[in-house]
């Protein structure tokens, strides 16, 4: 774990926060909140007390966060770098080694450029089998560092969540089954706009699963729609993670606390970008509906369940796709 910055260092993290959305025009209620993790865990009752509140509200309002104090610095830094190493030592003939052979692929590749998209990827499976491309010889260390200390972040987070929604630390991780989750992390590598067929690097959508963390190498084009209907452009500060929650946490929690709905514009991409997305899911056989302590009169079940494989594989895609289904999912309203 990295040094933890205090909360001296967490607010001024937050006026720096708030400096960047002013400057785009962005009011205060549209800010993403940032959370130190070193504090969700401090030995002192009433720092971690109103850090969980924050995160509470974070978890309420917004749907996502910036996390700082979460893996170490140099181990983001490591997994970056061996991502471009992949995108420039290999050529796009070896990499389309791992176009799409069957629908148990571990590592697939991907490449569009059109009005609707615009990226090369690769996805590959992490947990509970990691899986990394054979080339350059470092990257699947480094990357595989990233990821180890991740998922011990993502238990953690876990943990907090729980416990904001008023219940014992390990009930996210029982119900999601997360020791055996179906985790996928996407690589991508995003063009300058100059280069792009449109203005589009991925189109508006939510993801799959519990959350999805983001690392990247330089700030441009990721948005997210607040709860409130506005879009916020992303700026994650160096060793700092984005979180973002999953379509499956929504369901669970029946709404409570929603997934974010987001988009990459490639419009001000003046240099290539490089990021990491990795998708935090259940395990395969979980079987996922709205849980009863967030069920009343006033709150029917607003989602049906199923089990976690089956709401990927629902529209027709393979596990590896980690594609949403939760508009399937929803229960129609009521008269």
């Amino acid at each position: 774990m990295a040094h933890s910055v205090g909360m001296l260092g967490q607010e001024c993290f937050d006026l720096k926060n708030k400096a960047i959305a002013r400057l785009h025009g962005y009011s205060f209620m549209d800010e993403i909140p940032t959370i130190d993790y070193s504090l969700l865990f401090s030995k002192d009752h009433n720092q971690r007390a109103k850090s969980l509140e924050h995160l509470g509200k974070a978890c309420q309002d917004f749907g996502c966060f910036y996390l700082i104090n979460g893996v170490d610095e140099r181990v983001v830094e490591g997994a970056l770098k061996d991502i471009s190493d992949f995108y420039e030592l290999t050529n796009q003939e070896e990499r389309s080694e791992y176009f799409k052979k069957n629908s148990m692929d571990r590592i697939r590749w991907y490449l569009r450029s059109d009005a609707g998209e615009n990226r090369e990827n690769l996805k590959i499976v992490t947990h509970p089998e990691y899986y990394c491309p054979s080339k350059p010889d470092s990257c699947k260390d480094a990357i595989g560092e990233y990821l180890k200390g991740m998922h011990e972040v993502e238990l953690g987070l876990a943990k907090a969540i729980s416990t904001t929604l008023g219940y014992e630390e390990t009930y996210i991780e029982k119900e999601f089954k997360l020791e055996a989750g179906f985790d996928v992390a996407t690589l991508n590598l995003y063009p300058p706009s100059l280069q792009s067929k449109g203005s589009t690097g991925l189109a508006e959508h939510t993801d799959p699963g519990f959350f999805v963390s983001l690392i990247q190498d330089i700030n441009g084009g990721l948005q997210v729609l607040s709860h409130k209907g506005h879009w916020i452009t992303v700026n994650i500060p160096r060793n700092t993670i984005f979180i973002g929650f999953g379509d499956h946490l929504e369901i669970l929690t029946n709404g409570k606390y929603k997934s974010h709905i987001h988009q990459v514009i490639l419009d001000n991409n003046e240099v290539k970008r490089i990021s990491m997305a990795t998708l935090h899911g259940p395990s395969f056989d979980t079987f996922v509906a709205p849980a009863p302590g967030f069920i009343d009169d006033s709150h029917p079940p607003a989602y049906r369940g199923m089990t976690y494989k089956e709401s990927l594989e629902l529209n027709g895609f393979d596990e590896i796709d980690v594609q949403s289904s939760l508009t399937q999912l929803q229960m129609p309203l009521s008269l």
